[in-house]
């Protein structure tokens, strides 16, 4: 067993509220999406919001209607990558600019925890600004600059 797991966020803005006709394609897919993330190898959590099916209503922007985030914990950067590019994942990535807005600045961000603990909101957007303050190093990085586990155990 890994002393620790990889946690991962990403946050965008999206073009219209969630209810609207240029969201309904994202809407419809993310059960099936979310479903698919929690059966692929190596995953192991996900944030949900109150009504416990996914992180749509969740506020992490001072209350900002459009500002969604997505956090989930894996077992490694392989399985992560695997299920964001190797599965039907990929598809719907790769309509992401029909429904979000384009971000100057990171939206992604990747970091070690100890195994079992799982990131709040406040923990997520940290390493969100994290990232665009340094940008990337052990504390938060991106696919392309992935970072090992730490080598300590977490209760070291």
């Amino acid at each position: 067993m890994n002393d620790f797991h990889l946690a991962q966020v990403n946050v965008g803005r999206i073009l219209a509220p969630l209810g609207s006709p240029r969201l309904a394609d994202f809407v419809a897919q993310l059960p099936e999406i979310n479903a698919l993330a929690d059966r692929a190898p190596g995953f192991v959590w996900r944030m949900v919001d109150d009504d416990g099916t996914d992180s749509t209503g969740l506020r992490p922007e001072n209350g900002d209607d459009l500002f969604l985030i997505n956090c989930s914990v894996w077992e490694s950067v392989e399985a992560l990558r695997d299920y964001t590019y190797r599965s039907e994942h990929l598809k719907v990535l790769a309509r992401r600019r029909e429904w979000f807005e384009r971000l100057a600045d990171f939206h992604l961000a990747l970091w070690w925890v100890p195994a079992g603990h799982r990131p709040s909101v406040a923990e997520a957007m940290e390493r969100v600004a994290l990232i665009r303050e340094n940008g990337e190093g052990p504390g938060a990085f991106t696919f392309r600059a992935p970072h090992p586990p730490p080598v300590e155990s977490p209760t070291a």
